[in-house]
Order: structure tokens, then sequence, then C-alpha cells
């Protein structure tokens, strides 16, 4: 029996095995032999693909299900921040951070999509995963040549849309340190520190990603093997890069914060509690390893692995990165059930100090800090109000510095106690 007689034989007994009910009604040797030829595939496990796709959709792929509900998860989280944000002042209570998280829903839609055709459109083949033999035997004209070519070109927008993602989503936690840190210079320098890192290192990926292979339809060249660089779906040098990166920038955003967090004077116990919410960097970079890992364990699984890992980083880093700005809102709402365990007052005489201006914006969250340097106080909220705006701003939602100056407008300092009640006020430019 010839080469082509056998390979048409092979592909026969695949298709025989693989079909459903539906399209048993291909049992004619002839018919069979002339479909399987017109597959062209090499592999078992592309013919069965192949002739299920033919048969018709037994139904979406679990992976795909996973994908399309971490988006739905995070649009709806972004959609809550957002209103978290813009309850206390509208429209002009967003910042930078707000704007970037809100762009950063087109690129993880994107990259869900792309997703969802490397899995379901392209059976998760690229260039890569094929013997020098299966190279030379696969047709151009074939149907898995196609799919090969269109995976791995979905692939390299699947790594941009990627990259874009985790790094706006760097860029935003970023811009809120910016604000946190509003008033200490010491703590500024680092936040900028962190922002060129930011873009060095995105630029540095995505020359990876778009460069490490010339000419650049080499990166979904079959015959002859074009090397590992040019296989994106596998290609070290990216994968590595993103990891190491990716890494490192997450670790240097958790480190702005912890220290300003630890002379804070709270309880140890709150501490650890708000270092914890700002240490979601820390689970994101563990999805990036283990989304390296999955690659680099099997080329055959890689490519389809590799794409179901970036959502679910894509999902971690969303939520984390969201989570200490929902965080006033959430523990408004736990307050009544869990009590003293999230309250920022002990006091049982509550008292408010509307006092002078500080300089904080809308979003943040408090540290009870009653340290000089500091103008959060367990038992205290300043209110301060803007001239010609209206707009307040409270301790509640303030984790920065005070300003010690009033930088004009009205001045009100009342005092208020359940068990007298006395009222100053200070009017002052």
């Amino acid at each position: 029996m010839s080469g082509f007689a056998r390979t048409e034989a092979r592909q026969l007994i695949c298709i025989s095995a693989c079909l459903p009910p539906s399209f048993l009604t291909l049992r004619n040797k002839k018919t069979s032999l002339r479909y399987a030829h017109g597959w062209g595939c090499l592999r078992r496990s592309q013919c069965c693909a192949m002739a299920s796709d033919a048969a018709g959709p037994p139904g979406m792929d679990p992976y795909i299900i996973e994908a399309l509900t971490y988006l739905a998860f995070c649009i709806l989280l972004i959609a809550f921040r957002t209103y978290c944000r813009m309850r206390g002042g509208g429209v002009s209570a967003l910042g930078p951070e707000d704007y970037l998280m809100i762009v950063s829903i087109l690129p993880f839609v994107a990259e869900t999509t792309i997703a969802y055709k490397v899995g379901e459109t392209f059976h998760g083949l690229t260039n890569s995963d094929m013997t020098d033999e299966e190279r030379e035997a696969l047709s151009p004209d074939s149907h898995e040549y196609a799919l090969r070519v269109g995976g791995s070109q979905a692939i390299i927008g699947g790594w941009s849309m990627y990259m874009t993602l985790i790094w706006t989503l760097k860029a935003s936690m970023c811009a809120f340190y910016l604000r946190l840190t509003s008033g200490l210079p010491g703590y500024k320098k680092r936040v900028y520190i962190g922002f060129v890192s930011i873009v060095v290192s995105y630029i540095i990926c995505m020359c990876s990603v778009l460069l490490s292979c010339q000419p650049f339809h080499k990166f979904w060249q079959i015959n002859p093997y074009p090397g590992n660089f040019c296989e994106p779906a596998v290609n070290k040098l990216t994968i590595h890069l993103s990891m190491y990166l990716n890494f490192l920038t997450d670790m240097y955003l958790f480190l702005i914060p912890i220290p300003m967090l630890w002379t804070a004077q709270l309880p140890k116990a709150k501490k650890i509690g708000l270092a914890v919410l700002f240490s979601g960097g820390l689970l994101t970079m563990i999805f990036g390893f283990l989304r390296g890992i999955a690659i680099l364990k099997s080329d055959a699984t890689g490519p389809k692995e590799g794409a179901a890992w970036a959502c679910r980083e894509s999902f971690v880093a969303i939520t984390t990165t969201n989570l200490p700005m929902t965080w006033g809102w959430i523990r408004e709402k736990l307050r009544p059930f869990l009590g003293s365990l999230i309250s920022t007052n002990k006091s049982r005489t509550p008292k408010y100090d509307y006092g002078r201006r500080s300089g904080r914006q809308l979003g943040s969250m408090a540290l009870d800090d009653r340290s000089e340097n500091w103008g959060i106080s367990q038992t205290k909220a300043t209110i301060f109000s803007e001239p010609g705006t209206g707009k307040n701003s409270t301790d509640e939602e303030a984790i920065l510095p005070r300003s010690t100056s009033s930088m004009g407008g009205i001045l009100k300092e009342v005092e208020l106690s359940v068990s007298s009640s006395t009222r100053k006020s200070a009017v002052g430019l």
C-alpha cells in the first residue's frame, strides 16, 4: 500500500471512530475517503475535532464558558467600581486610574474572543508541535494547514492583548498609588519609578511578541521549521520575559504602599488586613507563572491551555486591582454584621471634626492613623468643601496625609458628642 493510501486509510479510521451517530451516513468507503482527503488532517485527534465540527457543534467548550464567565463578571465589577467612585462626586470624582480600568475592558474582550477562536475555530493548532516529516507531508492546500496558519496568527494577537491588559491594570494601580501618596514626596518618587518600569517592561514584552521573529510572516511558517522564536504559541523568549517582568513589576507595586501602611498607627490585625488588600498583585504573579508552566509543559496543549490561563490571570488581576476601590462600600455594608472588626471608630462617643482642607481626593480608604504626619483619627472625621463646587471629601474615604495648608476656601470645625454638644466654627481664606 502506498504512503498516500495508508494516509487515506488512517484518516478514514479516525473519522469513522469519531463521527457522532448523526454523521454515520458516510459509511460508504468512496465517499468517506474523499471526505477524509478533503480534510487533510495528520493525526487522529485532529481528524476527530474536524469531523465533529462538520457534524455540528456538540456543545460549547468548558474553557470557553469559563472565559465568558470571567469576562461578564469583570465587566460588572468594573461598572461597580465606577459607581463606587462616582457616588460621592459624579464623573468629576473619577481619576486616571478609573479611566484606565474602563479602557482595560477592550483588550479583555479581545483576549477572550481570541481565546474562543484558538480553541473552537483552530482547535489549538499552530505551527508548533510538528515533526519535520509532518511539516513536509502537510499540503498548503489542506484544511489543517489553514488552521495552523490561522491559529498562529491568533496567538500573536492573543499575546498582544494579554500584555496590553495586564500592563494597563498595572498602570491603573500605579495611578491609584500616585493619588494615595499625594503630599508625600518620597513616596511619589517611588510611584514615578513604578510608571517608568511599567512602560519599559511593556515595550520589552511587546518587542518580544512582535519582533522576535523576522521576517514577520515566519510567525506562521510551517515548512521548513522556522525555529522556536517563530512559534508564537511556545516562544520561550516571550514566555520567560512575560513571566519575569510581570513578577518584578508586580512585586515593586506591592512594595510601594507597604511601608506607608506599616508606619501608620493601626492595630496590627488591621495592618495585615490592609496589606492583604493591596497584595493582589502577588496572586496575579502566581497565575502568571502557572500560565507559563502550562504552555511550556506541552507543545500540543500549550496554545489552548495558554489562552485559558491568560483569561484566568486577567480575571484575577482585574478582581484584585478593583478590591481597594470597592472596599469602602463593602465595609459600609458589612459593618452591621461584623461591627468593630471592620469599623474604624473604636470610641463609643463619636466626634466629628470638620477641619482644614486636607487636599484628599475621593475613593481611597482610611488608615485610622493618629500620628502627627497623618490627618486620620479613629474618633474624628474631617470634611472640606471645595470653593464653588459644594463637593465634600471625608476621611472615611481617605488614606492620604493631611496638608498643613488651607489652600483657600471655607474652613469649618465642628465637634459633636452624645453627652454634650459644642460647635466651633472658623472661617478663613
